[in-house]
């Protein structure tokens, strides 16, 4: 999802800052028990928008998110 939802990005990023995005989309989506496909899709966007808005750490992305 998160590959999905960066590629419609206008920013590009590097292997490294997918890695951050899909680990944090991993935990976010366990510890929330998210399921279906909207609120995936939901939090894929909010983890994009917030790391190119300068949230580039791991465990401030996870924080704002849970």
């Amino acid at each position: 999802m998160i590959r999905e939802k960066m590629s419609a990005s206008q920013t590009p990023m590097q292997e490294e800052d997918v890695a951050i995005c899909q680990r944090v989309y991993d935990h976010i989506c366990e510890a929330r028990h998210i399921s279906t496909a909207r609120e995936r899709e939901e939090l894929a966007i909010q983890i994009l928008h917030f790391y190119q808005h300068g949230v580039k750490d791991q465990r401030s992305l996870e924080r704002l998110l849970l």
